[in-house]
């Protein structure tokens, strides 16, 4: 009996959720919560009533008959009477107070430059939007295939995030809604670049890792970004850099990398790095540096000695396959 009484109110309130509503603007209707998808490239129409399935985080499960998927999901803000508090923000007011917050920070004293060997990435993360175009171009190289790239500049802990962040945004960021964070400000010549050492910027990893990370680096996007670029250059300059190259497809140890950096950047430097593997594959090379200083050698010898799990893996070639 109790069960039933269950199973009754629970189909009462799940009827009462849904309801019909005419949006107040004509906004995209995605496949998914991520806003990756639209099928057809649906948009609500602004003359016509929609049955609302469901409301989570900011967002709306609405009905649109004849489509296929017919279930598509929507901003509160589509509709005048459903809204929530981070849909009301614009991109100037986030810009504005950020600026006045991470402004009157300092400069964190430790952090870590991780660079990925995008060969690699791609390899172990096929799907990603900047993964899904070839690897490598018949008669011309991609600069991804001989040199590292930026993942991010992490100011030290790892607890030292989102600083003063508005929790909307964060919510975004956890669930990979990358695409609907704000843009990083940046003058044209300084985003150009980023787009070259920085891949993810396709899949928006420029603007998590703002919100995430560089809200915490005590300057602006612009200087945040330049001193990340600058150090990923310094790398892709070195002994470091050609070693990876020259060595595609063959095993590499933890302690050869080490010794290269300690003849590249100063004795002491290669304690600094750490190696990240996955499936036997170099994914990833974290520095972990200190603030003195603008050089990564500076930096590095300012850092903190680190242990690393990975002791040994395989530099991947470009292209799937290894």
């Amino acid at each position: 009996m109790k069960q039933i009484l269950f199973l009754l109110i629970f189909s009462t309130l799940f009827i009462e959720a849904r309801y019909e509503a005419v949006p107040a603007k004509s906004c995209s209707a995605y496949n998914n919560m991520k806003h990756t998808q639209n099928s057809h490239n649906v948009h609500l129409d602004t003359q016509r009533e929609y049955t609302m399935l469901q409301q989570h985080k900011g967002q709306i499960l609405v009905l649109v008959k004849g489509e296929n998927p017919a279930q598509r999901w929507v901003d509160e803000s589509c509709f005048p009477s459903k809204t929530s508090s981070y849909n009301t923000y614009n991109n100037n007011t986030i810009k504005s107070e950020h600026t006045k917050k991470y402004q009157n920070s300092a400069k964190p004293k430790y952090s870590l430059l991780a660079l990925s060997w995008q060969n690699a990435f791609c390899e172990t993360h096929r799907s990603r939007k900047e993964c899904r175009q070839p690897l490598f171009s018949f008669g011309q190289k991609r600069y991804s295939e001989s040199h590292f790239v930026l993942h991010g500049l992490w100011p030290q802990p790892q607890s030292n995030s989102y600083c003063n962040v508005d929790a909307g945004l964060v919510t975004l960021d956890r669930h990979g809604q990358w695409n609907r964070l704000p843009e990083p400000e940046l003058d044209s010549e300084l985003k150009e670049k980023l787009s070259k050492v920085m891949p993810g910027v396709s899949s928006n990893l420029q603007r998590h890792e703002w919100v995430k990370h560089g809200s915490c680096y005590g300057t602006d996007a612009q200087s945040y970004f330049k001193d990340a670029i600058i150090l990923t250059e310094q790398v892709n300059g070195s002994k470091v850099s050609r070693f990876f190259v020259n060595n595609a497809g063959k095993r590499v140890t933890l302690k050869q990398v080490r010794f290269l950096f300690d003849n590249t950047f100063g004795k002491g430097s290669g304690k600094r790095v750490e190696l990240r593997c996955q499936n036997g594959l170099i994914t990833e090379l974290w520095l972990h540096m200190g603030n003195k200083g603008e050089d990564l050698s500076t930096m590095l010898k300012s850092g903190k000695p680190t242990r690393s799990r990975c002791q040994s893996g395989i530099i991947d070639k470009a292209g799937y396959g290894y």
